[in-house]
C-alpha cells in the first residue's frame, strides 16, 4: 500500500526500522549508563549535591522563579514586538515599489546578519550613553531590543516565503474579481500562508526564549541562567546540579511553548484556508526565494 508522499515499508524496510530503533536505544542507554557512572564516580550524584532544590524552598522563591519570571517576561515583550514587526517588513519585501522594496530588504539583511549578542550590547551602551533608563533595567531594554531587531529581521524572512509559497492562482483569483492589493494581502494570501508559517515562527519563538540567556550572562539581566551564581554561592549548590535544574525548566518552558503552537497549527491545518505549504527554516536562513511583488 502506497501513500502520497510516499511507499509503505515492506517487511524487509520493516525488520530494519526495527533493527535500528532497537540500535538507538542501546547506544543511548550506553551513552546514559556511561554518564551516570562518571558522575557518580566524581560524586555528582550524592544527595547534598542536589539537596538545595529539594528541601529549600527559599532557592525557588529568591531565585529560580524570579529568573524564571525574568525570562518569559523579557520573551514575551521580544515576541509581542517583533511578530509584527517582522510582519510589516515581510510584506514590505514583497512591494511592488522599489522605493519600499530596497530599503525594506536592507533593513532586514542589515540586522539578520548580525548577531544577537552585537545588536544587545549595542543597544545597552546606547541606552547607557542616550537615554535616562534606570540601571537596573536598562538590561532588560537591551535585551528586548537586541532580540526584536534580530528576531524581526529573520520573521520577516518567514513571512515572506510563507506568502511566496502559495500558489499563484491565489493572487490570480483575487485580481480577478477586482481586489486590491492590500485586500489580497489581507483577506487571502496572508490568512492561508499562516499555516506554512507556524513551524517555523514557533523554530523562531523557541530561539527568542534561549537567547534571553545572553543577556543574563554579559549584561545582568536577572533571568534564570543569570541565577545559577547566586544559587551556588548562598547555597552551595554543585555547579552541574544548578545547570542540570536550569537546563530542565528551560526544556518545560520550551516544551509548554511548542505543544501550544503545536496544537495551533493542528487547528489550522485543519482550516479550510490551509493550503498544506509548509515554509522550509533552512531556505529562510539561506535567503532563498527573493522577493517579488504579491
Amino acid at each position: 500500500m502506497t501513500s502520497v508522499l510516499y511507499d509503505a515499508p515492506g517487511p524487509r524496510a520493516k525488520r530494519r526500522n526495527v533493527l535500528y530503533t532497537i540500535g538507538f536505544f542501546v547506544v543511548l542507554g550506553a551513552v546514559s549508563w556511561w554518564v551516570l557512572t562518571t558522575m557518580a564516580d566524581k560524586n555528582q550524584l550524592a544527595a547534598e549535591k542536589w539537596s538545595p532544590f529539594v528541601e529549600d524552598s527559599n532557592v525557588w522563591t529568591t531565585f529560580l522563579l524570579p529568573g524564571l519570571w525574568e525570562t518569559v517576561k523579557a520573551a514575551g515583550l521580544a515576541v509581542v514586538i517583533a511578530l509584527p514587526l517582522g510582519a510589516v517588513l515581510g510584506i514590505g519585501r514583497l512591494s511592488d515599489h522599489v522605493w519600499v522594496r530596497v530599503p525594506v530588504g536592507a533593513v532586514v539583511e542589515f540586522f539578520r546578519a548580525i548577531p544577537v549578542l552585537m545588536l544587545m550590547l549595542f543597544s545597552f551602551s546606547a541606552l547607557a550613553q542616550f537615554t535616562d533608563i534606570e540601571s537596573e533595567i536598562r538590561p532588560l531594554y537591551a535585551v528586548v531590543t537586541g532580540l526584536v531587531l534580530y528576531n524581526a529581521s529573520v520573521i520577516a524572512e518567514v513571512v515572506r516565503a510563507g506568502i511566496l509559497s502559495l500558489p499563484s492562482g491565489q493572487t490570480d483569483a483575487a485580481k480577478a474579481i477586482g481586489m486590491t492589493k492590500s485586500q489580497t494581502m489581507t483577506f487571502v494570501l496572508l490568512p492561508q500562508a499562516v499555516t506554512a508559517m507556524l513551524p517555523a515562527l514557533v523554530s523562531q519563538l523557541v530561539v527568542i526564549v534561549k537567547d534571553t540567556a545572553l543577556g543574563g550572562v554579559l549584561l545582568g539581566l536577572g533571568e534564570l541562567l543569570f541565577q545559577a551564581r547566586p544559587i551556588m554561592a548562598n547555597y552551595g549548590a554543585n555547579t552541574i546540579a544548578t545547570l542540570v535544574v536550569i537546563s530542565l525548566i528551560y526544556i518545560v518552558l520550551n516544551f509548554i511553548l511548542t505543544s501550544i503552537a503545536g496544537a495551533l497549527e493542528r487547528h489550522a491545518r485543519r482550516a479550510p484556508k490551509s493550503t498544506g505549504a509548509v515554509v522550509d527554516m533552512e531556505k529562510v536562513d539561506a535567503g532563498i526565494g527573493g522577493g517579488g511583488g504579491a
